[in-house]
């Protein structure tokens, strides 16, 4: 793997992919992390009560990760010997979190994750969806238009879409048995004007995309030979946009309740209202 600072410092959104990564992975749990970057994801972990085991290779990110580790190993994802770094432990789950679309073969690498499993141990990976509507209309536009960040950052030198991602777990040994969508419209995603500019019958062909929401990806896998049955990415059900923005809303909502201040506001003003006021904190970065 190429040294990149391909990752991001989180602080998660309850519906974001890092938020569900980190509820997937569960508390107190060892973990393997490949790909820490700049230590996000890691310290969410250790924050969690995990142990982490970090791989990476970019020099000035294990410096900052290293923080949040037990262990933290130098290490290209990209070399096929990177797994005999760890060949004598075993780990409860391994995290992959928005690593794979940066290697050049990601294949290989998640084919290497069972052996490095616990008993009842599991991956937590997560990918950008290719597939997305936003990203059609930039094809559709002529101009495959890489960003500094998200669904084509300019560092990723791989693209899934659902049927890929649900063939890599096939590939790599691994069985999918549960997954959630990060649901985004087009409108919401860091191509909005290119979608503005599109006509509209083009969005209404797009309408038809069944997976055309689905922005980002977030899998828990076991190995193949592991109980119980695996989940088919392709039939489940897509959450509407909306809905996972009514989630947000009512937990914003809820932790409002607990301030007295607008709890007080509250009694004065309509839900509508109080829903407007409190989003707007929360974009300026004050919890409420």
């Amino acid at each position: 793997m190429t040294e990149q600072r391909h990752k991001y410092d989180y602080v998660p959104e309850p519906n974001s992919a890092p938020a569900r990564v980190i509820r997937a992975v569960g508390l107190n749990k060892r973990v393997l992390e490949l790909g820490t970057g700049p230590g996000s994801m890691t310290r969410l972990l250790k924050d969690s009560g995990c142990r982490v085991t970090g791989m990476e290779l970019d020099e000035d990110a294990i410096k900052i990760a290293g923080q949040y580790c037990e262990r933290i190993y130098r290490c290209d994802l990209d070399n096929p010997a990177w797994p005999s770094v760890v060949s004598d432990a075993k780990f409860e789950v391994v995290v992959v979190a928005d690593v794979l679309e940066h290697l050049y073969d990601p294949w290989a690498v998640l084919k290497s994750v069972p052996g490095l499993l616990a008993e009842n141990g599991y991956a937590v990976v997560s990918l950008p969806h290719s597939g997305h509507n936003s990203v059609i209309t930039c094809l559709l536009s002529g101009n495959f238009d890489y960003q500094p960040r998200g669904l084509l950052d300019k560092t990723h030198i791989r693209f899934f879409g659902i049927k890929n991602i649900k063939q890599l777990f096939a590939d790599a040994g691994l069985k999918i048995v549960a997954a959630e969508f990060v649901i985004k419209k087009p409108k919401q995603t860091e191509f909005a004007e290119r979608w503005r500019r599109l006509p509209v019958s083009a969005k209404v062909a797009l309408s038809f995309n069944r997976f055309g929401t689905i922005y980002h990806v977030v899998v828990k896998a076991v190995p193949q030979y592991a109980p119980g049955e695996a989940l088919d990415l392709e039939l489940l059900p897509i959450p509407r946009p909306d809905d996972q923005l009514l989630k947000k809303d009512q937990s914003l909502i809820a932790r409002a309740r607990d301030n007295r201040i607008l709890k007080f506001l509250g009694s004065f003003v309509s839900r509508e209202t109080r829903q407007r006021v409190v989003r707007m904190l929360e974009r300026i970065g004050l919890k409420p």
